[in-house]
């Protein structure tokens, strides 16, 4: 491709303005129906729709376009054991001093710990990597640029497809991440971003009460 060379914007859609009222309504309303769960269920989920997912993930916007991310789906159960055990031992430590007293209180409304049992028992898990540097059509590498806020929406989209989807999911940040980038054969310029557990929820899951309250209009937002 050339630069510059452009085509027609043909797939765009404009709605009425009352038709544009109740889409965004809908829409406010299905995404208030997304919540972080740690009960999943091991019912198995068809990789076409996990697929479908990260392809929407994909059409996410990057700097200069070289999107700079790649997305890891785990179904195997030997590899999904490795990362439990993995990031277990690295919470435990976390939850045993690192994180702080102020981290911990912070974290007690939600009754989280140091077991991650979802890890396995969950169909899918999706490391999210972000690459710093890639590759040119000839080989060579090129900087990627904005590449912390190009993955930050990608993910975005990715947990939003997958709650669109009918899929509840997890994010799950253990600190360290660098063995996901070995339990999944990465390459030295790729960083683990994130880790997001995907599937149903099991019948008894729960949502903290905590995590219900989110902030209003006022508090998040401002009109100039």
């Amino acid at each position: 491709m050339q630069p510059h060379d452009h085509s027609p914007l043909d797939d765009f859609i404009e709605f009425p303005e009352q038709d544009m009222l109740s889409r965004s309504t809908d829409f406010l309303s299905t995404m208030r129906r997304r919540h972080s769960v740690r009960q999943f269920s091991d019912r198995p989920v068809d990789r076409a729709v996990i697929e479908n997912c990260i392809l929407t993930a994909g059409t996410a916007p990057s700097g200069a376009n070289h999107q700079p991310w790649h997305f890891a789906a785990i179904h195997s159960s030997s590899v999904k054991k490795k990362i439990r055990q993995q990031a277990e031992a690295h919470e435990r430590g976390f939850y045993e001093g690192r994180a702080g007293q102020q981290w911990l209180d912070d974290l007690k409304p939600l009754g989280t710990d140091a077991n991650k049992p979802y890890l396995e028992l969950a169909p899918w898990l999706i490391a999210v990597f972000s690459q710093k540097s890639g590759e040119a059509e000839a080989g060579e590498k090129r900087q990627n640029y904005y590449v912390h806020e190009s993955v930050g929406i990608a993910v975005g989209m990715l947990i939003t497809a997958l709650h669109n989807a009918g899929l509840a999911t997890l994010t799950h940040t253990p600190k360290p991440m660098n063995f996901l980038t070995e339990v999944c054969q990465r390459p030295d310029n790729e960083r683990a971003y994130m880790l997001i557990v995907a599937g149903y929820p099991a019948d008894n899951a729960t949502v903290p009460a905590h995590a219900r309250q989110k902030k209003g209009l006022d508090e998040i937002a401002s009109f100039l």
